[in-house]
Protein backbone atom coordinates (compact mmCIF):
# COMPACT_ATOMS: atom_id res chain seq x y z
CA UNK A 1 0.00 0.00 0.00
CA UNK A 2 1.19 3.53 -0.79
CA UNK A 3 1.44 5.65 2.35
CA UNK A 4 1.59 9.39 1.77
CA UNK A 5 4.30 11.57 3.35
CA UNK A 6 1.62 13.13 5.58
CA UNK A 7 0.63 9.74 6.98
CA UNK A 8 4.29 8.84 7.46
CA UNK A 9 4.76 11.94 9.59
CA UNK A 10 1.67 10.99 11.63
CA UNK A 11 3.08 7.50 12.18
CA UNK A 12 6.42 8.90 13.31
CA UNK A 13 4.90 11.50 15.64
CA UNK A 14 3.79 9.42 18.61
CA UNK A 15 1.42 11.85 20.32
CA UNK A 16 -2.31 12.13 21.01
CA UNK A 17 -3.26 14.44 18.08
CA UNK A 18 -1.37 12.21 15.67
CA UNK A 19 -3.07 9.08 16.98
CA UNK A 20 -6.49 10.77 16.61
CA UNK A 21 -5.64 11.81 13.06
CA UNK A 22 -4.50 8.28 12.26
CA UNK A 23 -7.73 6.81 13.70
CA UNK A 24 -9.73 9.19 11.49
CA UNK A 25 -7.78 8.13 8.43
CA UNK A 26 -8.29 4.45 9.25
CA UNK A 27 -12.04 5.03 9.65
CA UNK A 28 -12.26 6.15 6.02
CA UNK A 29 -10.79 2.86 4.78
CA UNK A 30 -13.86 0.62 5.33
CA UNK A 31 -16.08 3.45 4.10
CA UNK A 32 -14.19 3.57 0.82
CA UNK A 33 -14.64 -0.19 0.55
CA UNK A 34 -18.38 -0.45 1.31
CA UNK A 35 -19.75 2.94 0.26
CA UNK A 36 -20.04 2.06 -3.46
CA UNK A 37 -22.36 -0.85 -2.60
CA UNK A 38 -24.44 1.26 -0.23
CA UNK A 39 -24.85 3.91 -2.92
CA UNK A 40 -26.59 1.27 -5.06
CA UNK A 41 -29.40 0.86 -2.51
CA UNK A 42 -31.53 3.92 -3.49
CA UNK A 43 -31.51 2.99 -7.18
CA UNK A 44 -32.39 -0.62 -6.34
CA UNK A 45 -35.31 0.49 -4.16
CA UNK A 46 -36.75 2.41 -7.10
CA UNK A 47 -36.02 0.01 -9.97
CA UNK A 48 -36.42 -3.46 -8.39
CA UNK A 49 -39.28 -5.28 -6.66
CA UNK A 50 -37.33 -8.32 -5.47
CA UNK A 51 -37.26 -9.44 -1.85
CA UNK A 52 -35.34 -12.71 -2.27
CA UNK A 53 -33.24 -14.55 -4.86
CA UNK A 54 -31.88 -11.24 -6.11
CA UNK A 55 -31.00 -11.06 -9.79
CA UNK A 56 -28.32 -8.96 -11.44
CA UNK A 57 -25.72 -8.98 -14.18
CA UNK A 58 -22.06 -9.80 -13.63
CA UNK A 59 -19.23 -7.35 -14.19
CA UNK A 60 -17.22 -7.85 -17.39
CA UNK A 61 -14.20 -8.92 -15.36
CA UNK A 62 -16.29 -11.44 -13.45
CA UNK A 63 -17.59 -12.95 -16.69
CA UNK A 64 -14.00 -13.26 -17.88
CA UNK A 65 -13.00 -15.05 -14.67
CA UNK A 66 -16.05 -17.32 -14.94
CA UNK A 67 -15.13 -18.33 -18.49
CA UNK A 68 -11.55 -19.09 -17.51
CA UNK A 69 -12.66 -21.15 -14.51
CA UNK A 70 -15.04 -23.26 -16.61
CA UNK A 71 -12.33 -23.65 -19.25
CA UNK A 72 -9.90 -24.98 -16.65
CA UNK A 73 -12.43 -27.57 -15.44
CA UNK A 74 -13.83 -28.73 -18.79
CA UNK A 75 -10.81 -28.37 -21.05
CA UNK A 76 -12.88 -26.25 -23.46
CA UNK A 77 -11.06 -23.19 -24.82
CA UNK A 78 -11.82 -20.06 -22.80
CA UNK A 79 -12.85 -18.13 -25.93
CA UNK A 80 -15.43 -20.80 -26.68
CA UNK A 81 -16.76 -20.61 -23.13
CA UNK A 82 -16.97 -16.82 -23.61
CA UNK A 83 -19.30 -17.49 -26.54
CA UNK A 84 -21.44 -19.86 -24.45
CA UNK A 85 -21.78 -17.26 -21.69
CA UNK A 86 -22.88 -14.64 -24.26
CA UNK A 87 -25.56 -16.83 -25.89
CA UNK A 88 -28.38 -16.04 -23.41
CA UNK A 89 -27.91 -12.31 -24.08
CA UNK A 90 -28.93 -12.94 -27.69
CA UNK A 91 -31.73 -15.47 -27.05
CA UNK A 92 -34.65 -13.07 -27.54
CA UNK A 93 -37.26 -15.87 -27.47
CA UNK A 94 -36.16 -16.91 -23.98
CA UNK A 95 -35.78 -13.35 -22.70
CA UNK A 96 -39.22 -12.33 -24.00
CA UNK A 97 -40.76 -15.48 -22.55
CA UNK A 98 -39.34 -14.80 -19.09
CA UNK A 99 -40.47 -11.15 -19.16
CA UNK A 100 -44.00 -11.93 -20.38
CA UNK A 101 -44.53 -14.90 -18.03
CA UNK A 102 -43.29 -12.91 -15.03
CA UNK A 103 -45.76 -10.09 -15.80
CA UNK A 104 -48.65 -12.59 -15.90
CA UNK A 105 -47.63 -14.27 -12.65
CA UNK A 106 -49.08 -13.54 -9.23
CA UNK A 107 -45.45 -13.06 -8.15
CA UNK A 108 -44.98 -10.07 -10.45
CA UNK A 109 -45.17 -7.75 -7.43
CA UNK A 110 -41.96 -9.23 -6.01
CA UNK A 111 -40.19 -10.19 -9.25
CA UNK A 112 -38.33 -8.14 -11.82
CA UNK A 113 -39.42 -8.62 -15.41
CA UNK A 114 -35.98 -8.08 -16.91
CA UNK A 115 -34.03 -11.38 -16.90
CA UNK A 116 -30.63 -11.10 -15.22
CA UNK A 117 -28.85 -14.41 -14.73
CA UNK A 118 -25.72 -13.63 -12.69
CA UNK A 119 -23.82 -16.80 -11.76
CA UNK A 120 -26.47 -18.92 -13.53
CA UNK A 121 -24.60 -18.08 -16.74
CA UNK A 122 -21.99 -20.49 -15.41
CA UNK A 123 -24.61 -23.23 -15.16
CA UNK A 124 -25.60 -22.56 -18.75
CA UNK A 125 -22.00 -22.63 -19.97
CA UNK A 126 -21.36 -25.95 -18.22
CA UNK A 127 -24.36 -27.49 -20.03
CA UNK A 128 -23.09 -26.19 -23.35
CA UNK A 129 -19.53 -27.32 -22.64
CA UNK A 130 -20.10 -30.88 -21.40
CA UNK A 131 -23.32 -31.69 -23.33
CA UNK A 132 -24.97 -33.64 -20.52
CA UNK A 133 -27.70 -36.21 -21.04
CA UNK A 134 -29.17 -35.65 -17.57
CA UNK A 135 -29.16 -32.35 -15.65
CA UNK A 136 -30.72 -32.07 -12.19
CA UNK A 137 -31.36 -28.91 -10.21
CA UNK A 138 -32.79 -29.08 -6.69
CA UNK A 139 -34.72 -26.01 -5.54
CA UNK A 140 -36.02 -24.14 -8.57
CA UNK A 141 -38.10 -21.28 -7.10
CA UNK A 142 -39.76 -19.47 -10.02
CA UNK A 143 -37.67 -21.36 -12.57
CA UNK A 144 -35.26 -18.73 -13.87
CA UNK A 145 -32.34 -21.12 -13.76
CA UNK A 146 -34.55 -23.92 -15.07
CA UNK A 147 -35.43 -22.04 -18.25
CA UNK A 148 -31.80 -21.07 -18.77
CA UNK A 149 -30.60 -24.66 -18.36
CA UNK A 150 -33.29 -25.93 -20.73
CA UNK A 151 -32.31 -23.26 -23.28
CA UNK A 152 -28.78 -24.70 -23.20
CA UNK A 153 -30.16 -28.23 -23.62
CA UNK A 154 -32.25 -27.11 -26.62
CA UNK A 155 -29.14 -25.67 -28.27
CA UNK A 156 -27.29 -28.91 -27.58
CA UNK A 157 -30.17 -30.87 -29.12
CA UNK A 158 -29.95 -28.79 -32.29
CA UNK A 159 -26.28 -29.76 -32.48
CA UNK A 160 -27.07 -33.47 -32.10
CA UNK A 161 -26.61 -33.86 -28.33
CA UNK A 162 -30.02 -34.41 -26.67
CA UNK A 163 -30.42 -34.05 -22.93
CA UNK A 164 -33.09 -33.78 -20.26
CA UNK A 165 -33.56 -31.51 -17.23
CA UNK A 166 -35.11 -32.57 -13.92
CA UNK A 167 -35.98 -29.95 -11.33
CA UNK A 168 -37.09 -30.69 -7.78
CA UNK A 169 -38.95 -28.44 -5.36
CA UNK A 170 -41.10 -28.89 -2.29
CA UNK A 171 -43.33 -25.97 -3.35
CA UNK A 172 -46.06 -27.12 -5.79
CA UNK A 173 -46.14 -23.61 -7.31
CA UNK A 174 -42.43 -23.53 -8.10
CA UNK A 175 -41.21 -23.41 -11.68
CA UNK A 176 -43.93 -21.25 -13.23
CA UNK A 177 -41.46 -19.86 -15.77
CA UNK A 178 -40.77 -23.33 -17.17
CA UNK A 179 -43.32 -23.64 -19.99
CA UNK A 180 -43.48 -23.51 -23.77
CA UNK A 181 -40.68 -25.11 -25.75
CA UNK A 182 -38.39 -25.04 -22.71
CA UNK A 183 -40.70 -27.56 -21.00
CA UNK A 184 -40.11 -30.02 -23.85
CA UNK A 185 -36.80 -31.11 -22.36
CA UNK A 186 -37.77 -30.88 -18.70
CA UNK A 187 -39.70 -32.45 -15.86
CA UNK A 188 -40.36 -31.06 -12.37
CA UNK A 189 -40.52 -33.45 -9.43
CA UNK A 190 -42.50 -31.94 -6.55
CA UNK A 191 -41.86 -32.99 -2.97
CA UNK A 192 -38.85 -33.48 -0.73
CA UNK A 193 -35.78 -33.27 -2.97
CA UNK A 194 -33.93 -36.20 -1.40
CA UNK A 195 -36.96 -38.45 -1.85
CA UNK A 196 -37.28 -37.23 -5.44
CA UNK A 197 -33.59 -37.88 -6.10
CA UNK A 198 -34.00 -41.47 -4.94
CA UNK A 199 -36.37 -42.04 -7.87
CA UNK A 200 -33.67 -41.14 -10.42
CA UNK A 201 -31.98 -44.21 -11.89
CA UNK A 202 -30.17 -42.71 -14.90
CA UNK A 203 -26.55 -41.53 -14.54
CA UNK A 204 -26.42 -37.80 -13.71
CA UNK A 205 -23.99 -35.69 -15.75
CA UNK A 206 -24.60 -32.31 -14.10
CA UNK A 207 -26.08 -31.84 -10.63
CA UNK A 208 -26.92 -28.43 -9.17
CA UNK A 209 -27.87 -27.94 -5.52
CA UNK A 210 -30.02 -24.88 -4.75
CA UNK A 211 -32.63 -26.23 -2.33
CA UNK A 212 -32.75 -26.32 1.48
CA UNK A 213 -30.04 -23.98 2.81
CA UNK A 214 -29.19 -26.29 5.68
CA UNK A 215 -25.58 -27.45 5.23
CA UNK A 216 -26.51 -30.89 6.59
CA UNK A 217 -29.38 -31.33 4.12
CA UNK A 218 -27.20 -30.09 1.26
CA UNK A 219 -24.56 -32.71 2.07
CA UNK A 220 -27.24 -35.41 2.16
CA UNK A 221 -28.28 -34.43 -1.36
CA UNK A 222 -24.73 -34.88 -2.63
CA UNK A 223 -24.39 -38.19 -0.84
CA UNK A 224 -27.73 -39.34 -2.29
CA UNK A 225 -26.72 -38.68 -5.91
CA UNK A 226 -23.09 -39.72 -5.43
CA UNK A 227 -23.63 -43.37 -6.42
CA UNK A 228 -25.41 -42.45 -9.67
CA UNK A 229 -23.14 -39.66 -10.88
CA UNK A 230 -21.94 -40.40 -14.39
CA UNK A 231 -18.25 -40.76 -15.10
CA UNK A 232 -16.88 -37.23 -15.40
CA UNK A 233 -19.98 -35.70 -13.80
CA UNK A 234 -19.82 -32.15 -12.49
CA UNK A 235 -21.57 -31.10 -9.27
CA UNK A 236 -22.36 -27.42 -8.66
CA UNK A 237 -23.29 -25.90 -5.31
CA UNK A 238 -25.29 -22.68 -5.20
CA UNK A 239 -24.80 -22.34 -1.46
CA UNK A 240 -21.02 -22.72 -1.41
CA UNK A 241 -20.53 -19.07 -0.44
CA UNK A 242 -22.05 -19.93 2.96
CA UNK A 243 -21.69 -23.71 3.21
CA UNK A 244 -18.72 -26.07 2.99
CA UNK A 245 -20.89 -29.13 2.20
CA UNK A 246 -19.75 -29.46 -1.42
CA UNK A 247 -16.09 -29.13 -0.44
CA UNK A 248 -16.62 -31.89 2.13
CA UNK A 249 -18.35 -34.09 -0.45
CA UNK A 250 -15.50 -33.48 -2.90
CA UNK A 251 -12.99 -34.82 -0.36
CA UNK A 252 -15.22 -37.75 0.57
CA UNK A 253 -15.62 -38.77 -3.07
CA UNK A 254 -12.05 -38.13 -4.24
CA UNK A 255 -12.97 -35.14 -6.39
CA UNK A 256 -11.57 -31.63 -6.78
CA UNK A 257 -13.29 -28.47 -5.58
CA UNK A 258 -13.15 -24.86 -6.77
CA UNK A 259 -15.21 -21.83 -5.86
CA UNK A 260 -16.16 -18.97 -8.16
CA UNK A 261 -17.19 -15.74 -6.37
CA UNK A 262 -19.72 -13.43 -8.01
CA UNK A 263 -19.18 -9.72 -8.58
CA UNK A 264 -22.64 -8.24 -9.26
CA UNK A 265 -22.78 -5.26 -11.60
CA UNK A 266 -24.53 -2.17 -10.19
CA UNK A 267 -26.21 -3.98 -7.29
CA UNK A 268 -25.84 -3.63 -3.53
CA UNK A 269 -25.78 -7.42 -2.96
CA UNK A 270 -22.17 -8.65 -2.49
CA UNK A 271 -22.85 -11.75 -4.57
CA UNK A 272 -22.91 -15.49 -3.95
CA UNK A 273 -21.00 -17.91 -6.17
CA UNK A 274 -20.64 -21.39 -7.59
CA UNK A 275 -19.01 -24.30 -5.84
CA UNK A 276 -17.65 -26.74 -8.44
CA UNK A 277 -16.88 -30.38 -7.74
CA UNK A 278 -15.27 -32.49 -10.48
CA UNK A 279 -12.74 -35.14 -11.42
CA UNK A 280 -9.39 -34.07 -12.86
CA UNK A 281 -9.49 -36.70 -15.56
CA UNK A 282 -12.52 -35.26 -17.40
CA UNK A 283 -11.90 -35.27 -21.14
CA UNK A 284 -12.97 -32.17 -23.08
CA UNK A 285 -16.06 -32.55 -25.28
CA UNK A 286 -15.28 -32.28 -28.96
Amino acid sequence: MNISSTIRRVLLADNAPSRIALAGYRATMPLRCYAPKLLEVPRWLVTSREITNFTYDLTDRNRLYLANTISAITGIAATRVDAFISEPDEDTDMLDHITATTRRSHRRTISDGTPRFGRRLGWYAFVRAIRPKIVIETGIDKGLGSVLLCAALLRNRQEGYPGCYYGTDINPEAGFLLSGKWAEVSKILYGDSIQSLKTISQPIDLFINDSDHSAQYELREYQTVGPILAEGAIVLGDNSHCSDSLAIFARESGRKFLFFAEQPFEHWYPGAGIGMCYHNERQPTQ
